[in-house]
């Protein structure tokens, strides 16, 4: 058993203690020495991706000028917006006259993202929206059934980074479809998957491979049947299915390193999709 698989086997709760722990001697020294930047979590309480915080984020807002054409005055959506990650290098390329809104299922991330962001930075809102998901947060209310809590036709650019790889298929068409709403008519939204077509199918359903999606579903494939939203992997003929039942188009696909695939000048690990409204 590897890390990753003792990793989901305990609660979201626990998930998010044992994280706190490893990182405690770390995030002590930090605050002693007073080293951090205050618009760096501590360790211990980023919940999402890997690697260095700020540089993952600068990372992220150069995939969003390159692919999604982010404009200073755009209204841009963060759907799953975690601890900041991408509001924080945003806090510096918004003007005044755009505006910034990102909601989360996890509530210490959107307090974090308040205390640290919104407090010097009011065009910046964030929301907690108690969404069940096994990975972070167990509950009654469901993705599926989920209205964004904004106006239709909203926002010049909506994104989401490592959403869609944790939601089942009901929940990503539900919010394919809302993402069509809120989506200005010229608008685009940037948003990344685990794609798979028949070719590569039978290399990443191996087990021995280090990051493999062993358990078919039908038309789609899971990490670890236990903790299914922990990673997910769709078809692409599948996928292509429902973005098209959401009255979206795909304008752009590139793929990333995690499927041996990508094009040599990307260095993004997962697979990356640009939406728009069908015309």
């Amino acid at each position: 058993m590897n890390l990753r698989s003792i990793y989901y086997a305990i609660s979201p709760k626990s998930r998010f203690l044992v994280r706190k722990l490893y990182y405690l001697p770390i995030d002590f020294f930090s605050f002693i020495s007073r080293s951090k930047n205050k618009l760096v979590p501590n360790k211990g309480d980023i919940f999402i991706g890997g690697g260095d915080f700020a540089t993952q984020g600068k990372h992220l807002f150069d995939l969003l000028k390159k692919y999604a054409s982010i404009e200073p005055d755009h209204a841009v959506l963060d759907i799953g917006c975690g601890i900041g990650r991408v509001a924080v290098p945003l806090t510096g390329y918004l003007s005044n006259s755009g505006k910034y809104e990102g909601f989360d299922v996890v509530k210490k991330g959107i307090i974090w993202c308040e205390n640290h962001i919104t407090k010097d930075f009011p065009n910046f809102r964030f929301q907690y929206i108690p969404l069940n998901n096994d990975l972070y947060h167990l509950t009654d209310k469901k993705a599926e059934n989920f209205k964004f809590p904004y106006e239709d036709n909203s926002f010049n650019t909506i994104f989401l980074f490592s959403v869609f790889t944790h939601m089942q298929p009901h929940e990503v068409q539900n919010y394919l479809k809302e993402i069509n709403r809120v989506l200005k008519p010229d608008g685009k939204c940037l948003s990344t998957f685990f794609l798979y077509d028949d070719q590569i199918e039978s290399e990443i359903s191996n087990k021995n491979r280090s990051f493999s999606f062993p358990f078919e579903k039908g038309n789609y494939r899971v990490m670890n049947e236990k903790v299914p939203s922990a990673n997910i992997a769709f078809n692409e003929d599948y996928l292509n299915q429902m973005i098209e039942k959401s009255q979206l188009k795909s304008e752009n696909k590139i793929y990333g390193r995690w499927a041996n695939r990508a094009d040599k000048d990307l260095y993004d690990f997962q697979d990356i999709l640009v939406l728009r409204k069908a015309e």
